[in-house]
């Protein structure tokens, strides 16, 4: 017994012995795990301050212009740290804080050209474009983001003369961000095998826009970027407040409103401290353009939502980059007289043979996109059914792209119907007045209202003659007046 009991003994001893020798290894491993870890994180906090350090494999895809969306759209929304402001002290050359809350903030960052200068004139446009009631919503916001004082102090001042009634009212803000804020601008990295300076001009544009966005991230409930030399619509703000309101229930990061650069983009004002924090983050990877599309995209939105006709045109003939030429113009932009069509709710459908996804709704809506068909034949139509019978002031269709001129409607009309039967999925009107035929693929009516003495349930295109081109509808239009009596 008393062998047996040693025996026990011996080999319990022996377990506690195997046991410690078990976590000792486990305690030195954790510990060079954690030293690994430690001097992992040192290294990317002293290679880049203003690199989030749990980031670093989203840099490294972003510098390759290979951002994959799905894979950190999760981790990037719910990144708490990138939702406060950036601590900076803003420095006010003119106008003072906003007494209250605006509907729009647009912003301007401008910086000293070698050949002329389109500040002014961009300034001048978008309080010229704007009708009183809506320069009631709006607050302008510019930076003048050149390092030369003696610049910046010659820009206030012409600013001060032009606008004074503008900066008293509470509209016009001019600000400045002092150079001992920003992060290292020489010996980046040459992305994409850009020179030296092209690289530092881009990467302080980054950064210019990051101190921007910080700035008016509380001013407003939307936001819109502009460059500084940008010629606006006429009542532009109500074009874009009908189409947010359009747009309500939704989920959108970005609208776009012109076709050109970062010119145009609306944003929600609570999503500015984190895409403040984004431009930051890759400021030297590479422009700005491209990391607005990588953020949409890491925030969700696949698609570029885009309408047309575009509200900002791009003025400026040359470049700030070292006063080269830039002819660029958005052909999508009209000045005078802009008109955003209603487009009221409504079922679409159609008989033709559709081409892979150019599905019938995608004519309806005022994004950028369209219906395509594969060649239609006589008594093929495309047709609407709106939800609640409306009264119409006028109709726009095209037909054809730039692309594909010949993709056109060659000979159709276009009918208003009204007496609508049928189940909610297969509605449609027993009665059909033609307003018109298509020439050259287009159709436009106005006075509808005046022609057409019913209230209008449905709507159609109708294919007059069978044609071997296939059929492009590039956009449909509708402009309602008053609500009929119900």
């Amino acid at each position: 017994v008393t062998l047996l009991y040693a025996f026990l003994h011996m080999r319990q001893n022996l377990k506690y012995f195997d046991k410690m020798r078990c976590l000792r290894k486990r305690s030195a491993v954790s510990f060079l795990g954690v030293l690994v870890i430690c001097l992992l994180f040192m290294n990317l906090y002293i290679e880049d301050g203003y690199v989030l350090e749990g980031d670093k494999q989203l840099i490294r895809e972003t510098a390759t212009h290979q951002l994959n969306p799905e894979r950190y759209v999760h981790t990037f929304k719910d990144l708490s740290n990138l939702s406060g402001s950036i601590n900076i002290s803003y420095r006010f050359l003119a106008g003072t804080p906003l007494p209250r809350k605006r509907y729009l903030t647009i912003g301007l960052s401008s910086v000293k050209r070698k050949k002329g200068n389109y500040l002014l004139e961009t300034i001048k446009s978008i309080f010229e474009q704007s009708s009183y009631e809506e320069l009631k919503e709006i607050a302008v916001v510019v930076q003048l983001a050149d390092f030369d004082s003696a610049w910046c102090e010659g820009m206030v001042q012409d600013i001060s003369q032009k606008f004074a009634h503008h900066i008293i009212a509470g509209r016009l803000i001019v600000i400045h961000v002092p150079e001992e804020y920003y992060p290292v601008l020489d010996g980046l990295k040459r992305n994409y095998n850009d020179p030296e300076d092209r690289v530092k001009f881009r990467s302080k544009q980054n950064v210019d826009y990051a101190f921007l966005l910080n700035f008016c991230a509380n001013l407003s409930d939307y936001y819109v970027m502009l460059e500084d030399d940008v010629r606006c619509s006429k009542n532009f703000l109500t074009a874009v407040k009908k189409v947010i309101t359009s747009r309500e229930g939704s989920y959108w990061v970005t609208l776009e409103f012109s076709k050109l650069g970062y010119i145009g983009k609306l944003y929600h004002s609570h999503d500015l401290p984190r895409l403040a924090h984004f431009l930051l983050m890759f400021y030297q990877e590479m422009p700005c353009d491209w990391l607005l599309i990588h953020f949409r995209g890491l925030l969700a939105q696949k698609e570029v939502i885009r309408f047309k006709p575009s509200l900002f045109q791009h003025m400026g003939y040359y470049s700030s980059y070292k006063g080269a030429e830039n002819k660029l113009k958005d052909d999508d932009f009209e000045e005078e007289s802009f008109d955003i069509p209603d487009n009221p709710p409504a079922n679409l459908h159609t008989n033709m043979n559709v081409f892979e996804n150019y599905e019938a709704s995608k004519a309806y809506s005022s994004i950028d996109e369209y219906f395509w068909g594969k060649a239609p034949s006589t008594g093929d139509f495309y047709g609407i059914v709106f939800e609640k019978p409306i009264k119409i002031s006028k109709i726009k269709v095209v037909t054809g792209t730039e692309d594909r001129q010949n993709d056109i409607l060659h000979h159709g009309a276009l009918e208003v119907g009204e007496k609508i039967v049928g189940s909610k999925k297969g509605r449609q009107c027993t009665t059909y007045l033609r307003l018109g035929e298509f020439k050259n693929g287009n159709f436009e009516i106005t006075d509808v209202e005046h022609k057409v003495l019913f209230d209008i349930n449905c709507m159609r295109i109708l294919v007059t003659k069978s044609q071997k081109e296939w059929l492009i509808i590039r956009s449909i239009s509708v402009w309602t007046s008053q609500t009929p009596n119900q």
